[in-house]
């Protein structure tokens, strides 16, 4: 996982375009004020479109991707889900293992960072990108209550299934985060810039991080 070729190395010295990697709670709006960087920095997006490159790069299903997206674990999870898929491939004879799909991700991640531009939400990008220039990492954060009310509007359930849903995301976002970077999620060290959404609002905090970003670069 540490190691770069020489390619790759040069094309890194080479770039010179800003790259955003943000970390956020579960109903932060991290997504939301993702999408709105991109927009203003000429961007491309990268939330859960990194599974479809992903399984591209790799020539896995993309589904295989989307089933264990950020699980630290995950090879054992698939493989204990019946499908027709998983039972017409041999995982350990293509030399399959835990982190294989962690490298197809993070190799999909580099590829494209390398483009130009870009927001990547999650998925330890911080991480995969940390020798790479321009890098700014963010993480997002938002008072609980405002978290589950908002989850709860988007998904249409209970403040309750809210709840849940957060404490089960997180704590599953956490794990994945923290095996394969060293690192804590959400602390504000593993960060360049920790804020919370709620108190000047998405389209405010959006600007406040360009703002940031654009004076930390020099842009």
């Amino acid at each position: 996982m540490e190691k770069m070729n020489s390619k790759t190395n040069e094309s890194v010295e080479e770039m010179a375009h800003p790259i955003i990697c943000i970390g956020r709670q579960l109903g932060s709006g991290g997504h939301d004020i993702g999408q709105m960087l991109a927009r203003d920095f000429g961007a491309t997006f990268y939330d859960r479109e990194l599974l479809n490159l992903a399984a591209r790069e790799s020539g896995l299903s993309e589904r295989l991707f989307e089933q264990n997206d950020e699980h630290k674990s995950f090879l054992r999870t698939f493989l204990h889900i019946p499908s027709a898929l998983s039972a017409t491939i041999d995982y350990s004879r293509q030399g399959l293992s835990p982190d294989s799909f962690f490298l197809f991700q993070s190799d999909a991640i580099r590829k494209a960072a390398q483009q130009g531009p870009c927001v990547f939400v999650g998925r330890c990008a911080d991480y995969v990108l940390r020798d790479f220039p321009l890098v700014t990492n963010v993480f997002i954060s938002a008072p609980l209550e405002v978290r589950i009310n908002r989850v709860a509007q988007k998904r249409g359930i209970s403040t309750d299934e809210a709840c849940r849903y957060i404490e089960q995301g997180e704590r599953r976002r956490a794990d994945y985060y923290n095996y394969y970077t060293g690192k804590t999620w959400g602390m504000a060290q593993s960060y360049d810039l920790c804020i919370d959404s709620n108190i000047l609002g998405l389209e405010a905090t959006e600007q406040l991080i360009a703002q940031f970003i654009r004076q930390r670069l020099a842009l």
